[in-house]
């Protein structure tokens, strides 16, 4: 992956939500960042995800949600905003001990939860796990139909040319779809002009 509501998510000193397993929900810390970059970039060498530096990670650290059990972080998830409407869930990553426990989709609830409440309507996510999202309410959609992400992040992307992941949105407020093929700033990309992926096969690994 590269990425339902439940209660907001408590940051700071505050109290954090636990469940009957013992598993805490919290904003990142610095003190993450190895942990992070090892569950992240661990499902990168399978290709599975985008692998993620260090500097981009604390770069974006409060992007970022944990799980953690004690002292140990589980698994990870960020929000990356591309518009006043619309952000992506990325870097959902859970250590492979706790795949099927939902812990990952404990941190997507608390992600979808952030985008509510600053007022984004659109959640999108590229994934090879569709049902995982399914369940949380994502829905199927084109990838070609997301300029915004390509025009940010995909030109960097090593899949560039054979783009094999399924996306998917959930929708957060009624008429929300009208906002998901909003084209980018019309100011110069300063890599040149936007030139969209190259779409392949879906790939699903897990349904």
């Amino acid at each position: 992956m590269r990425n339902h509501p439940g209660h907001a998510l408590e940051t700071g000193d505050g109290p954090h939500r636990e469940s009957a397993a013992g598993i805490v929900i919290r904003q990142a810390q610095l003190a993450d960042v190895p942990a992070m970059l090892r569950l992240v970039n661990g499902y990168a060498d399978q290709e599975l995800m985008l692998p993620r530096t260090e500097v981009e990670i604390c770069e974006r650290i409060r992007d970022f949600v944990v799980a953690m059990d004690e002292n140990e972080v589980v698994a990870c998830g960020a929000i990356q905003f591309y518009s006043p409407h619309m952000a992506e869930l990325r870097s959902l990553a859970v250590s492979p001990g706790r795949a099927h426990g939902g812990v990952g989709q404990r941190i997507a609830r608390e992600i979808l939860d952030q985008a509510r409440e600053v007022g984004v309507e659109v959640v999108f996510a590229f994934t090879y796990v569709p049902l995982f999202f399914a369940k949380l309410g994502f829905q199927n959609i084109q990838r070609e139909e997301l300029p915004l992400k390509a025009w940010r992040d995909c030109l960097r992307c090593p899949k560039f040319n054979a783009c094999d992941e399924v996306a998917m949105a959930c929708y957060l407020t009624p008429d929300a779809e009208k906002h998901i093929s909003k084209q980018p700033p019309s100011e110069a990309f300063a890599e040149g002009p936007l030139v969209m992926p190259t779409v392949g096969k879906p790939r699903v690994i897990d349904q």
